[in-house]
């Protein structure tokens, strides 16, 4: 799964993007965001080299790559059974 190469603070950034609907922030936007440890530009910096974010040649404008555009896609929902699952609809004789 993707989530175990990225640290805490690169998944914040990346749900950063999908909060905002944006593809593309600055790097004064992705310093301001709040990381319970760490942060500022460091984790999208590392996002650059893991392939899921690219930067401009001024290192000013992150954009999202269709790696991360896939890992924000993606939706998960918990395993469970409804009740009667499994059990046949043919009414009772």
């Amino acid at each position: 799964m993707l989530i175990k190469e990225m640290t805490p603070q690169e998944i914040r950034v990346l749900q950063e993007f999908r909060r905002l609907s944006a593809e593309t922030m600055g790097v004064a936007t992705i310093t301001a965001i709040k990381h319970p440890i760490g942060g500022g530009d460091v984790p999208a910096f590392s996002l650059v080299d893991k392939g899921f974010l690219t930067v401009d040649a001024g290192r000013e404008n992150f954009t999202l790559t269709p790696k991360a555009k896939d890992f924000l896609a993606y939706d998960p929902k918990p395993e469970f059974e409804e009740g009667g699952a499994g059990r046949s609809e043919e009414p009772a004789e």
